[in-house]
Formats: C-alpha cells, structure tokens, sequence
C-alpha cells in the first residue's frame, strides 16, 4: 500500500483530510455534508462508547433513546434555545411521496402536509423535557439520571469529516434534580468523567475550564467544557456540561413536591461528546505516515505478519504466530495475524502503519532458526529484535508504555504551545504562533465579540480554578481581575 498524504508542514488540513480516507476511517456520503464511517473508523468509534458507558454506568446512569422528530412547538418553549439552533434545523413538511405526473421518479405529495412541522433533532433538550413532565411527582422520582445514544442532525453549511457535518452520532446525558446544588455537582462530576476520559484514554491533555456567556450551550446557565490543542495550533472543544438551571423545566412544566410537601420546579443538566473526538483523536497523535492510535482504543493492538516464500515456509512460521495469537489473547490484547497471500509483506507493513496499529510483528524462517521476531512501534518507528518467548507477557506493558508516551508527547506539544501575554502586540503574535493565549479580558461580551472580529480567536474557556490577579484587559485596556484562555479553533 503506497502512501501518498499531504505533508502536514505542507497543508494540514489537505493532510488531515486525505488522512480520514486512506487510513479507512471515513468517507464523504451521496448526501451534501453527512459521512459514511468506515469499519476501521466505526471500531474506534465503538471503543470510545464502551469507555464512556462503562464510566456513565459506574456514576449511576442508565441509557435510554428518545424521538428523532421533535414538534416544532416544542422549540417555542426555550427562547435562548430555540435562538441558538434555529438557523441549523432540518425541518420535516410532509409525510408522502406520490408518483411524477410525468412518470418519472416521485415528488412530494402536496396534500400531505404535515399538521405541524417536525425538527430532526439537534439536541434533545426539548423533547426530553417534555417526557420527564410525566416521569416526576415528587422528590422520590429524583434523581432522572438519563443518557441516550444518538444521532443529530445541525444543517451545516461548511463540512469536514468528522469534525463538523450535518449527521453525527454522540451521546447525551439528560438529568433532573432536587436541587441546584446537585444539579451543579452533576455537571461538574460529568466535566470531570471527559477529562478523565480525555486523557486516560484518548491519550490527550485538556484544559477544563467554563465557557463565557457568549459561548454557553443555548438555554444555559453555565457551560463546563474541556479544551485540547491540537498539532496545527488550533484548539478543539472536546466535550461540554452543561448546569441549565430550572429554565427547560419552567418551559416544559415539570414539578415535584418535596419533603415539606412544597411543589418546586426541577432543576437540570445535560451533557455530551461527539464523533468530532475522532478528529481529535486524529491531530492530536498522527503524522506524515498515517494514524497514531492510543494503544486502549486500537482496534488491532498487535499485528503479524508473516515473511515466507512458498506454502512450506508459510506453514512453518504460522505455528508460531498462532501460538502467539493465542498467547496475546490470553493476555487480554487485540491481536490480528494476517496471512493473506493477496498481498505481499511490504504492502502490510504500509497498511497497519497507516491504520496506526501499535505494534507490528514480523516473523520469518530466519527469525524461527534464532528464535526471535522482529518488533516494530508505531509511535517511534522504531524496530527491534526480541525473543520471542516470554514477548506475549511484555506486550502489555509495552501498550502501556506506548499509550503514556503519547500523552506525553502531547502534553509537551501544548505545554509549550501555552502563551502568556499582556498587550495587544503580543496578543496577535502568539496567536499567529499558534496554541493557547493566556490574556486579560474585561469581562464584557462587546470586547469578546470585537476580538473575534479582529482575530478570529475565541476564547476557549475560563480554567477552573484560575488564579486571580489584577491586569488590564489586552484589548480595551479595563481593569481585569483574571486571565481567560483565547485560541483559533476548530
């Protein structure tokens, strides 16, 4: 397999994006802006579900699944929600197709006209709340510890694989409480499950901060987000939580009586990730050869791969690779052997490097007579040769190895992508620099909304417990009591 990717130095987006194709993680659909996701890309996809709903389901939350339509009236009821997603809402007319005048193909039956409009969801706020009006009586109903699985649909103009398209699956956690304070504990516990996610697992360091009031979720009160900076510079939201007081359940009526016997209204999250992870997952660790996958989400954590000349040779190796496979296996890796005679050794060795499995085993006749393979890390590039006794134990502890070598590495690259400023000048330079800007701002959104203009940075979050010092806003010169983190973002 010959590959032939954009140089990342070259045009980082033409490499991300020719990246996504050849490494068989995903590929544009017939449909204007959505995606089909590949089998490669699906498996990773499912490793990151499994480690988010073992991690929901340790915190006391169950799954569910809600409605893909949602009546157009439901929208009217929020007004900074309906504000927020207005302009990204498909919206359903009709229930019927009939057959052309002319014969040919179908047309929209004019006299099926739905009674009311339906939204495919972009969010589930409203038709969730909706339901909980008729799961709540009283306080022994709370807490409504909820997640859903899903698919969304936001009517994106401008599309990018994975990182913005008008369908995309994610999850979204949906809960209802008794009080403000367990609501605000909620919200932060679950900001605290993505970080730990994010970096246990994804391999990427993230800033855990509060979003401004200009970039709160549509209908929030407060916004918890984790922020990860990426090869290019730029910063990628990476998760958020959301403490949406009692404004969905005033909208949407729902009460309970609590221990006094006092009918108050709920009080709410919600929360959620997407498959923008995977472009995530993408810039944070690859390079110039194809994927770098965390050795915890890898579909195939080791690959062998045999080196023969004729059936005999084939068949000698192969009871040693399968005894290794079964070997591995006992030692809980994900292990592929591949013996396609399709396709020679040097094409394989292509292939895995660039679908970013950890390990590569080769074994060959002379590597049978030493009793040795030959060890290749895809993070490194770099080869060895090992005994192969006793090398299904150490496989393990080399993912291991492996997986906190690329946090590592990722955290170095933002550490020292981390700029500190205090004037205008300085502003600009560093965002040109690439990475995150730590700066005053006065606190208003005007200033926020005039440095957008002029900059095309936003700012990515207020870190949670952020040291307090007085400086002066970089833009307008106004007092300011703490720096926020500004980016360019994807």
């Amino acid at each position: 397999m010959a590959k032939n990717l954009t140089p990342r130095a070259t045009d980082y987006s033409k490499w991300y994006n020719e990246l996504v194709i050849q490494a068989d993680l995903a590929e544009n659909s017939g449909v204007r802006g959505c995606m089909v996701i590949k089998p490669h890309g699906y498996a990773i996809w499912e490793g990151m579900q499994a480690e988010l709903d073992r991690r929901f389901k340790e915190t006391g939350h169950v799954n569910a699944y809600f409605p893909l339509f949602i009546p157009k009236s439901y929208f009217s009821k929020e007004a900074a929600h309906v504000d927020g997603f207005a302009k990204e809402c498909a919206v359903v007319t009709h229930y019927r197709l009939k057959t052309a005048p002319d014969g040919k193909g179908v047309v929209v039956d004019e006299d099926a006209k739905l009674e009311e409009e339906l939204i495919v969801r972009p969010t589930s706020e409203t038709i969730i709340w909706d339901t909980y009006r008729g799961w709540v009586q009283s306080y022994r109903d709370l807490p409504i510890l909820v997640n859903q699985w899903a698919n969304v649909v936001r009517w994106e103009m401008r599309t990018r694989l994975f990182l913005r398209t008008a369908e995309f699956l994610w999850q979204e956690g949906h809960t209802a409480h008794a009080t403000r304070e367990e609501a605000i504990a909620e919200a932060e516990q679950m900001l605290e499950v993505y970080a730990e996610f994010a970096e246990n697992v994804l391999a990427i360091p993230v800033v855990r901060g509060v979003k401004t009031a200009n970039e709160r979720f549509a209908g929030a009160l407060e916004t918890y987000c984790i922020e990860a900076l990426m090869q290019d510079g730029k910063a990628l939201q990476a998760g958020t939580s959301h403490f949406l007081g009692q404004n969905f359940a005033k909208a949407f009526d729902v009460k309970f009586q609590d221990r006094d016997g006092e009918v108050k209204h709920v009080w709410a999250t919600s929360w959620g990730v997407s498959t923008r992870l995977m472009g995530a997952l993408v810039m944070t660790h690859s390079d110039d050869n194809g994927l770098v996958l965390p050795p915890k989400l890898a579909p195939i954590q080791v690959v062998i791969v045999p080196i023969y000349r004729g059936e005999e040779e084939l068949d000698e190796v192969s009871v040693v690779a399968k005894q290794l496979v079964a070997d591995l296996h006992a030692q809980g890796v994900r292990v592929k052997y591949d013996d396609r005679d399709t396709y020679k050794p040097g094409w394989k060795f292509n292939e895995y490097e660039l679908k970013g499995v950890p390990l590569r085993v080769a074994i060959g006749p002379r590597d049978l007579a030493n009793g040795v393979v030959e060890l290749a890390r895809r993070d490194t590039l770099t080869k060895e040769t090992v005994p192969v006794e006793g090398l299904a134990a150490s496989v393990p502890g080399r993912l291991a190895e492996i997986q906190q070598a690329l946090y590592d590495r990722a955290l170095a690259h933002r550490e020292a992508n981390m700029h500190t400023v205090n004037s205008w000048a300085e502003f600009e330079s560093a965002l040109d620099a690439g990475g995150f800007v730590s700066a005053h701002w006065d606190g208003t959104p005007e200033t926020e909304e005039r440095i957008k203009e002029l900059t095309k940075a936003t700012i990515r979050c207020i870190p949670l417990n952020n040291v307090l010092e007085d400086g002066v806003c970089v833009l307008t010169g106004a007092p300011s009591k703490q720096r926020v983190l500004f980016a360019r973002a994807y």
